[in-house]
């Protein structure tokens, strides 16, 4: 198991996670589709040519998407209990198919459940780059997570 346990946590704490993503064509072409979004900057080549872009941009939920599974395995696999909410989601810079996407994430709070005896609330400030170290993607996710006596 990769994930850390609640106890196991500071503030503070910093992940880089070694594990990076080209995106492909095909990851925005089926996410988009999967999930219902006709948007043409997403997947029509002519339209997204004519915008300001220039080109296709990558579906902005695949992009969080992928932020946050990059993330697991050093943080929540095999320890989360469930995942409680996101908050302050932003995607300063677009994102393009080819894209090398890397993610870090910080610890910023810690919060032991009341209902859960030695589980607790990790807040965590996910960070995603592009391959030009251009930040591209950030939220905070708030997890339950066990204790390593639970």
């Amino acid at each position: 198991m990769a994930g850390r346990f609640f106890d196991q946590w500071k503030i503070g704490d910093r992940v880089v996670h070694d594990i990076r993503r080209t995106v492909t064509e095909t990851d925005n072409l089926l996410f988009s589709t999967m999930t219902h979004n006709p948007q043409p900057l997403h997947l029509d080549a002519e339209a997204a040519k004519a915008s300001e872009f220039g080109q296709i941009l990558v579906n902005g939920t695949f992009t969080f998407a992928l932020m946050v599974g990059l993330s697991v395995g050093d943080t929540t696999l095999g320890t989360l209990i469930a995942n409680l909410g996101y908050d302050k989601l932003v995607m300063p810079k677009p994102v393009f198919i080819g894209d090398t996407l890397r993610a870090e994430t910080e610890v910023i709070a810690l919060k032991p459940s009341k209902s859960r005896p030695g589980a607790g609330i990790v807040t965590f400030a996910h960070r995603l780059m592009n391959q030009r170290d251009e930040l591209v993607c950030e939220c905070l996710r708030m997890a339950l997570i066990q204790g390593s006596g639970s």
